[in-house]
């Protein structure tokens, strides 16, 4: 029975996981086409350093808020990123990288 339950939770994962992995791809195809507004771009440069930084606005070590500064402002940021790619720039970039089984940022 757990076992089970355990095997249906990981195929979950690994899904939404596969589909994160298509929308990074995408938001790093969308980056190099050059019908991507400016700010668009910028903005995205701006949420992966936030992410990858040492330096967060909260820190880390205070229980649950530390945490709570990435949980929030990381997905918004994407979300604010994602509704300043025009429609069809976006369509064909999520197109593109559903035929690509690989991270494309990686090499």
């Amino acid at each position: 029975m757990i076992n089970r339950w355990l095997r249906q939770r990981l195929k979950a994962w690994r899904k939404k996981v596969g589909q994160l992995q298509q929308e990074i791809n995408a938001l790093y195809l969308a980056s190099k086409d050059p019908r991507v507004p400016w700010y668009a771009k910028a903005l995205l440069v701006c949420i992966l350093a936030y992410a990858f930084s040492p330096i967060d606005l909260i820190p880390d070590f205070i229980p649950v808020l530390g945490y709570l500064d990435d949980l929030l402002l990381l997905p918004l940021g994407i979300v604010l990123v994602l509704k300043m790619i025009p429609t069809q720039v976006l369509h064909e970039c999520q197109a593109r990288a559903k035929a690509v089984d690989r991270p494309l940022c990686l090499g």
